[in-house]
């Protein structure tokens, strides 16, 4: 198996019957939506893809899809490289019945009008949905923050006499 681009889209159903399996990239530049949430250029993607079909006859595409990501840490706000990968397992459906019966090891997903899946979309889909949500350096030592805590403003003492907002009902309660 050569290492290829990987088709924008491919009929799922043609391409499991045939046991198709890919291993190649995306280029980064082609998932726009995936490089809005960089801080810079994300790197090419680096995928394998396999489409079969399993004993119950169900049809499948399993893969995994890796690539690096440049983000801007919430702490430090400096910009850092993190490794992003996914691993996915799809089949497609075309009703809310066979969405219903799908076993949990698959996720649904639906086809074009023409029956056809768009990998890149997919793909690029998982990715961001494996984006941390509140980018910031794993090892704190790499962080310029540190470990330091971080202030927004002073904390005020609690005022110790209020008034109980209830008093006037109570009098009514006694009454």
């Amino acid at each position: 198996m050569q290492t290829v681009k990987i088709p924008v889209s491919i009929d799922p159903s043609r391409a499991a019957t045939s046991g198709l399996s890919y291993k190649g990239i995306i280029p980064g530049p082609q998932l726009k939506r995936l490089r809005e949430l960089c801080a810079g250029d994300c790197s090419d993607v680096t995928v394998s893809l396999e489409c079969g079909v399993d004993l119950q006859g169900i049809v499948y595409l399993k893969g995994k899809a890796v690539t690096e990501l440049t983000l801007i840490c919430q702490r430090c706000m400096t910009q850092y490289n993190t490794e992003v990968t996914v691993e996915f397992c799809f089949s497609p459906c075309k009703t809310e019945a066979e969405i219903d019966e799908l076993p949990d090891a698959y996720d649904p997903i639906e086809c074009n009008e023409i029956g056809e899946v768009r990998l890149h979309q997919l793909i690029e889909d998982e990715l961001i949905v494996a984006t941390p949500t509140i980018p910031k350096h794993e090892n704190v030592v790499e962080c310029s923050m540190g470990s330091q805590d971080v202030s927004v403003g002073e904390i005020e003492a609690a005022q110790e006499e209020r008034p109980n907002p209830f008093a006037v009902l109570q009098k009514l309660k006694s009454k």
